[in-house]
């Protein structure tokens, strides 16, 4: 037969062991209501969609990366060097009637109007100007291709 100390020590033995393990099981179910909240209001950014990942970011953007032109009295801004050199190198008016066609969306008949112009030449202008810029655009990417490699 045990000693009545030796039975106190055993039975307090037990009781801490027990309080221990309703503090780890108290514990496990902090941290799993916390995991939950994680997983419902966070998201991994792997996980996100491009479209998020781009609404979420913030690209500087200054005026000395712009190229500006006017036709007309419309202000046009564009960002691209070589269309921007592929513009300056038409004449105005070709220039004006890219401008107002392709930036401004106005028709052919409108930019007629506009310019005191038929619309057959309008129309005869642009093509002529989508020629030449095409014809710039290609030579000058073949220039910088050209350079890279040397």
């Amino acid at each position: 037969m045990k000693q009545p100390s030796s039975l106190d020590e055993e039975t307090v033995r037990h009781q801490f062991d027990r309080k221990c393990k309703l503090a780890l099981k108290g514990e496990l179910v902090d941290y799993t209501r916390h995991i939950d909240y994680l997983s419902k209001h966070e998201v991994i950014l792997s996980e996100l969609s491009e479209r998020e990942l781009e609404s979420l970011s913030v690209i500087d953007e200054y005026d000395s990366e712009y190229f500006d032109f006017q036709a007309l009295g419309y202000d046009i801004r564009l960002k691209d060097m070589l269309l921007a050199e592929a513009l300056n190198a038409l004449t105005e008016r070709k220039r004006d009637v890219i401008m107002l066609s392709y930036f401004q969306g106005l028709s052919d008949a409108d930019i007629a109007r506009k310019l005191n112009l038929d619309r057959s030449t309008v129309n005869e202008h642009r093509k002529r100007s989508l020629e030449l810029l095409k014809q710039m655009m290609e030579e000058r990417s073949n220039d910088n291709e050209n350079k890279k490699k040397k």
